[in-house]
């Protein structure tokens, strides 16, 4: 047997160093600690013949939201795809797709992939998670394909951290709780270092509406994740909100001020691009006054780097920052050339984003409500999705609709009145 993976799988280098270097980068992925690029370059330059290494470097530069560095070592891993073996072979392939925006065409071969190769997580991992090609894919029900994929696997992968992570994040989704619980446990007992577990955990206590207990742990797991992590951005996400929820708006302006506004946050350009319009508009719908030039910034930023629609998640957030920045003329560029598999929602979540920056209530909910039942399609977490129900329920509230306000958040998202009560202003709390 050649050198392998933790999987079992054989790996194309003879290289030790090439190996280990590889295998230093799979986990750094897979956990999103710092240094993945970093570790797949090592595994190259032990070994310039390592064809996964190639292609594994270029996964990490788009993962890190530097998608043009990708296309020399994507170039060089084709190239020496022919002398790779069959398992190989499919990954780069699998990864050329995923690269090259062919996200239905990846999915479809990685569900081939892993009928032969069942424990070849890196190949794996792309169709996992709120943000996979799942995540996105705009299907109705895909929450439950997505754990509709990973259930089967257990049987191949049994108690390995990185396949409890991703298996919690499904069943949390589809609140599923204690299994979920039990999985994303056992996943930090055993490699208490993966940011992607400690994300996951805050999402249980998300869904727990445990607001106290989940600031308390992440904050504390945070404090020696360094900035350059792949998770740094949307965990201080999750710490700022639990901070405006439990009453500590300092601290919570503070972190969105070092940690997630464009001015400071390195990147990825996504996690900013929908974090930072998600927690300025949940701040104001909690009584915060508008913040103009922070808008105006979050507005400049959609257009440089998301300044054509098509991923319906990012699309969401990028009108809403045009929206609440008053920038009327991108607003209607986006709302009238609609893209993606969610094309369809982009007009009226448009709308409604800017009739509620302008105060017309009754219009915002009226284009935004029936989008509840079907904004799963749109991607991302259930914690990121009430969003909507928020500002519906904060339309009806400014509109005098308190009682049907009231009895629709509580319908939709319970757990969140736990405590100190729904984060909205004029919504009497539980």
């Amino acid at each position: 047997m050649g050198l392998q993976d933790r999987y079992g799988n054989e790996l194309g280098t003879q290289s030790a160093a090439a190996r280990d270097a590889y295998l230093a980068g799979v986990d750094s992925l897979m956990a999103a600690m710092p240094g993945m690029d970093a570790a797949f370059q090592r595994a190259v330059e032990a070994d310039e013949t390592f064809a996964l290494g190639h292609i594994s470097l270029a996964r990490s530069k788009q993962l890190l939201g530097r998608g043009h560095e990708a296309k020399a070592p994507l170039a060089r891993a084709k190239e020496l795809a022919g002398d790779a073996s069959p398992r190989e072979q499919s990954q780069i392939a699998i990864f050329e797709k995923i690269l090259t925006g062919q996200g239905a065409a990846a999915l479809e071969a990685i569900r081939a992939h892993m009928k032969d190769w069942p424990r070849d997580a890196m190949a794996l991992a792309p169709a996992t998670s709120v943000f996979g090609l799942i995540g996105f894919s705009g299907k109705p029900g895909r929450e439950v394909d997505q754990l509709a994929l990973l259930e089967p696997f257990e049987k191949h992968y049994g108690d390995d951290w990185w396949y409890r992570t991703q298996l919690a994040f499904a069943q949390i989704e589809l609140q599923k709780l204690d299994e979920g619980q039990r999985n994303i446990d056992a996943a930090l007992a055993a490699f208490p270092k993966s940011a992607h577990a400690a994300h996951i955990r805050g999402h249980l206590f998300y869904e727990l509406g445990e607001r106290e207990a989940g600031l308390a742990f992440l904050q504390d797991w945070m404090k020696d994740y360094p900035r350059e992590g792949l998770m740094h951005v949307h965990n201080n996400w999750h710490l700022a909100l639990w901070s405006m929820e439990t009453g500590q708006m300092e601290q919570a302006w503070r972190l969105y001020d070092e940690a997630l506004s464009p001015a400071v946050a390195w990147g990825p350009q996504i996690n900013v691009a929908t974090d930072c319009p998600a927690f300025l508009v949940r701040a104001e719908m909690a009584g915060e006054p508008r913040q103009a030039a922070r808008w105006r910034e979050l507005a400049d930023y959609a257009t440089k780097w998301f300044g054509r629609p098509g991923l319906g998640f990012v699309d969401m957030h990028t009108v809403l920052a045009y929206a609440m920045a008053g920038d009327g003329a991108a607003l209607a560029k986006f709302a009238e050339n609609p893209a993606g598999p969610t094309a369809d929602l982009l007009a009226p979540m448009a709308r409604g984003f800017e009739a509620y920056a302008q105060g017309d209530w009754t219009r915002a909910v009226g284009e935004i409500e029936p989008l509840l039942a079907t904004h799963e399609r749109l991607g991302g977490s259930r914690a990121q999705r009430d969003l909507l129900e928020y500002l519906v329920t904060s339309a009806m509230v400014k509109a005098g609709r308190v009682s049907e306000a009231r009895a629709m958040i509580e319908k939709r998202r319970p757990q969140n009145g736990k405590g100190k009560g729904f984060p909205l202003a004029g919504l009497m709390s539980s």
